[in-house]
């Protein structure tokens, strides 16, 4: 009969092994976001985590085990668009009450001269 003890050795053989290498690569998934997130803004502490969550069912002597790992990182923040609303509710790139003075050559023969 093969006691474990260990749970180290309980959490490699939970789903044939399968749980522990799915650990793993969460587990560096996380750490690879948070260190991304570092990098974009290393004065601000970036906190995440991995859980891994074991619930057992006993019935006559046998304990079935469930397992699920969640994992958390913060949301990274996202960079904001500005346009305009126009009068009939559209969208625009360009202030509705400025005018583009780079829209290219304009027809000046209708002035008047000085």
């Amino acid at each position: 009969m093969k006691i474990i003890r260990d749970s180290q050795a309980l959490i490699g053989m939970l789903e044939g092994g399968e749980l522990n290498g799915e650990m793993s690569s969460k587990l560096t998934e996380t750490l690879a976001e948070l260190g991304a997130m570092s990098e974009d803004n290393p004065k601000v502490v970036h906190k995440g985590n991995l859980t891994l969550k074991l619930d057992f069912q006993v019935a006559n002597g046998m304990v079935t085990i469930n397992a699920d790992i969640t994992t958390k990182t913060p949301k990274r923040a996202r960079k904001s668009s500005v346009y305009w609303v126009t009068e009939s509710g559209a969208l625009s790139t360009e202030h509705p009450q400025q005018h583009d003075m780079f829209a290219g050559p304009r027809d000046v023969s209708e002035r008047g001269r000085a």
